[in-house]
């Protein structure tokens, strides 16, 4: 090859990869550069370089990445100016840099590889030649791998398999010279399943080898078309949706995720290369609106059962009952807070949390099992700190709490409502509440107007009859109002409750929406997606742990959750010292009796016996909606050792688990003013004026009718009028404030 450029080219043929470096060299050079140029050439009366174009050449500093230099070599070549004459006037301007630009370089790539879209089976060929001053070595590349036994400069796959499309690049070497070629892409098509023709050539005219398929999905789904040429180089897609183009469209296969209703149409391809354009055929895609059939956004439940009351009869069934449904509803794909014995303030937080929850779109369930009544048709849920006598402005109305949800748009309203109906004689308030006319709400009333619901008693553990019987058809695939619907007949067979409870049904449910439908993301997935965090952040538990001792002794603490308020800890001695006699956990101000156990069922833990560890001490920590602060307590071992006759040794360690699962939330906080609180306010409230709440006489045994009664069942299944003790234990209420002062961690392991 020359080492010289030839002198007779026109400098508007210049490479462009040579031109833009000349030009950098001449823009950046202030006594060497395009202006002293332009003086030189000037002098030139064959080219005419006038100082008006010198000041059109200047202009372009202000252009984003415009060039003076570029201008006045573009202005020279229209004027015949040719490379000789350029490399004269660069040596009258002593630019020696700018004159190494149009030297030529020792090593240049001459052929570049093509992007190529080919058939799987087919043979493909890609070309990178190059020419240097000693033998030139190439090594392919498929992106930043090496490809195996690529060193020449036809890199050719036969036969090329789907595997094999991606970006291919070559790297030439010569001597201590480098280049790279220009990136190529290879496009597989599968096309076996599409046609039985073949196709030889890839150079010419574009070939059409996959048309895209009419499609029929339901919202939310997504949505996949696909469509494909061969052809060197390789062709370009552009989708069209009605005619119109499909912003950022511009590959073989168009991904639409969540496809919306207004996203059906009929869609079709451009296929196009530098020289011609083709179309694929116009495919139908329908879209169902599946929320008109049944589909959730999201599935959201609030479960309260209370029973350890204050200043009224105790309930046994509440508990049962919610962690069942909790069990079912899980199932069911709900994100379920279930949360037992809350007072005024942690109901109304609790209530706020939840429809924090919902949004348009969602499920929202909410079942109550504690004490209630009922007046003009607004249902009250009595708080386990409720006076006594009670009145409606310290109750939670029912139906103001559906107005809150209908403001939210929520797909499904679900109120359970497992207490009794009887009127409240002493209250006279007539709460004025306007709800929205939608057609997704459902009421199931465990009894009927006017009427009670009852619990079972006996002689281990027991729903109220309620549940009992939703429990068993709670995950049919039926409309909820149907399931509601054959429960009521299931308790109309019931001996002991015939004629003294059946449940009651209210809905204005026109669609067939249930429980078990499934749940497809909206246009708020990512609304969903933070609602979801939140409630995950009320069910967070402790990490497990191991605690080490100077003595060598070490403790495991572990943790669970029977409910979004109940946390169990348990814990055993895994390893002590061999010289050890005696070994023992224990905080040395309190009596490890006090709260640990060496069953579950002695702390009042029954529903997680089965799933925790053995051998272990377990505590069950109830009432976590009223820690204030993190949860610390310390732990304390006492251990004798065989060669000392001295009083035990004792070590200590204090352990912050900071807030457990709902316990993060602050449900203890004030109520805040809000607007669950203003709507829930009656005409009697303390700001209004006094009024009066049903009596001790309104809330004795069964032939009394008190709301939310207890019956006690005989062997026989009869009926009894006494409320009976508990027949399970049940953890106090006490504030965990103060629970952690004497919470204490024990284990004791006797030298056998």
């Amino acid at each position: 090859m020359s080492e010289t450029l030839d002198r007779s080219t026109k400098i508007n043929l210049i490479r462009e990869p040579v031109a833009r470096r000349l030009c950098e060299v001449l823009d950046r050079s202030s006594s060497r550069g395009w202006r002293k140029l332009g003086d030189i050439v000037s002098n030139d009366r064959r080219f005419k370089v006038s100082s008006d174009d010198m000041d059109e050449c200047s202009l372009k500093v202000l252009q984003v990445e415009g060039s003076p230099s570029r201008m006045l070599l573009r202005l020279m070549g229209e004027r015949g100016c040719t490379m000789g004459h350029l490399v004269d006037y660069l040596q009258t301007l002593g630019n020696s840099e700018a004159l190494q630009c149009l030297k030529p370089p020792a090593l240049q790539i001459f052929i570049q590889p093509q992007s190529v879209a080919l058939i799987s089976g087919h043979n493909l060929r890609l070309s990178c030649h190059a020419v240097g001053k000693s033998p030139v070595q190439y090594q392919w590349f498929k992106t930043k791998e090496e490809v195996p036994n690529g060193l020449s400069p036809d890199l050719v796959i036969s036969p090329v398999q789907l595997k094999d499309a991606g970006f291919y690049i070559c790297r030439v070497n010569c001597g201590d010279a480098l280049e790279f070629s220009q990136w190529a892409q290879v496009d597989v098509l599968n096309v076996n399943m599409f046609c039985g023709q073949s196709y030889h050539s890839l150079e010419g005219r574009l070939k059409l080898v996959i048309q895209p398929q009419s499609q029929r999905l339901n919202v939310g789904e997504n949505l996949q078309l696909e469509c494909g040429a061969v052809g060197r180089p390789i062709p370009r897609y552009q989708w069209h949706r009605n005619g119109v183009p499909i912003p950022s469209a511009t590959k073989r296969k168009l991904m639409i995720p969540h496809v919306m209703q207004d996203q059906h149409g009929r869609y079709r391809c451009e296929i196009s290369s530098s020289t011609e354009r083709l179309w694929t055929n116009e495919v139908d895609v329908v879209i169902d609106d599946i929320y008109a059939i049944g589909g959730a956004t999201d599935k959201v439940a609030l479960l309260i059962g209370n029973l350890s009351y204050q200043n009224h009869p105790q309930l046994k069934a509440p508990m049962v009952d919610v962690y069942e449904l909790t069990n079912l509803l899980r199932q069911l794909n709900f994100q379920v807070v279930s949360l037992l014995d809350l007072t005024e303030s942690e109901m109304r937080n609790a209530v706020d949390e939840f429809l924090l929850l919902l949004h348009k779109g969602v499920y929202g369930l909410l079942y109550y099992a504690g004490h209630g009544y009922e007046n003009y048709g607004n249902s009250f849920m009595v708080p386990v700190d409720a006076p006594n006598p009670y009145r409606s402005a310290n109750c939670l109305c029912v139906q103001s709490i559906l107005k809150l949800m209908q403001e939210k748009e929520t797909g499904l309203n679900v109120f359970l409502l497992d207490m009794c109906r009887k009127r409240n004689i002493h209250d006279d308030s007539t709460p004025n509440i306007v709800l929205r006319v939608t057609a997704n709400i459902v009421f199931g009333y465990a009894t009927c107007q006017d009427a009670e619901a009852f619990e079972l008693s006996s002689s281990g553990f027991t729903n109220g009859v309620f549940i009992k019987f939703l429990k068993k058809r709670l995950l049919d695939d039926e409309k909820i109002t149907v399931v509601l619907d054959k429960v009521a007949e299931d308790m109309g067979q019931f001996d002991a409750t015939k004629g003294k409870q059946a449940l009651e049904i209210r809905s204005s449910l026109s669609e067939r929406r249930a429980l078990t439908d499934p749940i497809l993301p909206g246009d708020s997935a990512d609304l969903a997606h933070a609602h979801s965090r939140q409630w995950a952040k009320a069910h967070e538990l402790p990490e497990s742990m191991c605690l080490n001792f100077d003595c060598g002794a070490q403790i495991k603490l572990g943790f669970a959750a029977e409910f979004s308020n109940v946390l169990v800890i348990y814990t055993h001695i895994v390893k002590k010292p061999e010289d050890m006699s005696f070994c023992q956990a224990h905080d040395l101000d309190v009596d490890p009796k006090e709260m640990n156990r060496e069953t579950p069922e002695e702390t009042g833990i029954y529903f997680l016996s089965s799933s925790l560890p053995q051998h272990c001490l377990y505590t069950r920590v109830s009432s976590l909606q009223k820690l204030k602060d993190e949860l610390v307590f310390t732990v304390c071992l006492q251990g004798t050792f065989r060669a000392m006759d001295e009083d035990p040794v004792h070590w200590s360690k204090s352990i912050n688990i900071g807030k457990p699962l709902i316990a993060r939330l602050d449900l203890h906080r004030a109520m805040r003013r809000n607007s669950c609180l203003q709507t829930c306010l009656m005409p009697h409230s303390p700001s209004h004026s006094p009024c009066h709440s049903p009596g001790p006489e309104h809330r004795l045994h069964l032939h009394h009718g008190q709301p939310r009664c207890e019956a006690a069942c005989d062997s026989a299944g009869g009926l009894s009028s006494s409320p009976g003790r508990h027949s399970i234990p049940i953890e106090t209420t006490e504030d965990i404030a103060e629970l952690q002062t004497v919470f204490i961690n024990s284990l004791q392991l006797q030298q056998q």
